[in-house]
């Protein structure tokens, strides 16, 4: 087999084809308590979520630890069974998929985890490892299993001298170039990356991350890219999904997100990306949030974020905000965006600040 062709470049046009539609993805994971181990409640980790991922495009999902980003990579790739809604890839509804018709699907999604040493099977060689899903999936003979080994090797920049050691023997960078080779194995149109840098030093990020993007103009790749690092993430994203506490709060294109955030949310976690330029730095007014994130299992009544909120009004405490385009392709969730007769309950109207906002928004 092969290595695929070279595809063209992401297009910029909005008449691009939907990989992947997720519509109002829910994952709930039950509390039992009592000595009858009744179901008192439900940990809301991914909570009604809903975007699109275009062909050739990387989505970046970014978020404090713990909002949920990772569950709901792992949600779209159905390695966990959904609570409610749809994950439409390729036009394929894969939540209702048999278990049968559901490891036919594999091949084409796939994931590269977190941590390359604990994803890795430490009793098995680089090409076990990688030869594994072709194993899984195909039936070819040995000698065009290995003829594939190395090419993925070749591809992701390891020596095929390399094909009879064994994980503890590579670096981070490396053990994660074996995870993306393992990945891409079996032709993948679709790659979630779970904070794939995460894990290795800071020398090495900037080579994965140049990894995946070549192999992703290699081979017409698709990503969904997890992770904190907001540096990075608009460094390899075209769109980025802002999540907090289970939702996305959040969407836009990655100039205009990081050009002019119309979320308080993304507002600080923008503020807390380190400037180049120490005089930068400086300047630079800092959004500190006070409180801890509340409980997923008992969420705040209203805007998830209101009891951090440093703009909050009265009424983000009793009405969730709707998830609405502010701005050309710029999406997000928060009464301060809405129209005063809209968002005004007993008196209370937006903060006059947020109505050039809104129209920077627009011009972006």
């Amino acid at each position: 087999m092969s290595v695929p062709q070279a595809s063209p470049a992401p297009q910029t046009s909005p008449r691009r084809r939907k990989l992947v539609e997720v519509i109002n993805l829910k994952l709930y994971f039950p509390i039992f308590g009592g000595l009858l181990r009744r179901h008192v409640g439900d940990v809301k980790a991914v909570d009604d979520v809903s975007f699109d991922i275009y062909e050739g495009e990387t989505l970046g999902i970014v978020g404090e630890s713990g909002c949920g980003k990772s569950t709901c990579g792992r949600a779209v790739l159905r390695l966990y069974e959904l609570t409610a809604g749809s994950v439409v890839i390729d036009g394929e509804d894969i939540a209702t998929l048999s278990p049968e018709k559901l490891r036919r699907k594999r091949p084409s999604m796939q994931m590269v985890f977190q941590d390359p040493q604990a994803s890795l099977n430490p009793r098995m060689t680089v090409a076990s490892i990688i030869g594994e899903p072709l194993d899984e999936h195909t039936n070819w003979s040995s000698a065009r299993k290995l003829e594939r080994i190395y090419e993925l090797m070749d591809a992701v920049g390891l020596n095929r001298d390399f094909a009879n050691r064994y994980p503890h023997a590579f670096s981070g960078g490396q053990r994660q170039r074996i995870g993306i080779a393992r990945a891409l194995a079996l032709n993948p149109k679709f790659i979630v990356c779970d904070e794939p840098i995460a894990a290795l030093d800071v020398s090495i990020q900037a080579q994965v991350v140049n990894l995946l993007e070549e192999l992703q103009e290699q081979f017409g790749l698709t990503y969904m890219f997890i992770s904190h690092d907001l540096s990075m993430v608009r460094h390899i994203a075209d769109r980025v999904a802002v999540m907090y506490l289970g939702k996305i709060v959040e969407l836009a294109p990655v100039s205009a997100l990081y050009a002019n955030p119309l979320h308080p949310y993304t507002e600080a976690l923008l503020s807390a990306v380190p400037e180049p330029d120490p005089a930068a730095e400086i300047r630079k007014d800092r959004v500190v949030l006070k409180g801890d994130v509340p409980s997923p299992s008992n969420p705040p009544q209203g805007c998830n974020f209101c009891t951090r909120c440093p703009k909050v009004m009265d009424l983000c405490r009793t009405v969730e905000p709707p998830f609405r385009e502010h701005a050309p392709g710029q999406f997000a969730a928060c009464h301060l965006l809405e129209e005063p007769t809209n968002a005004g309950l007993n008196g209370d109207t937006r903060p006059e600040h947020n109505q050039t906002g809104i129209q920077q928004g627009e011009d972006a």
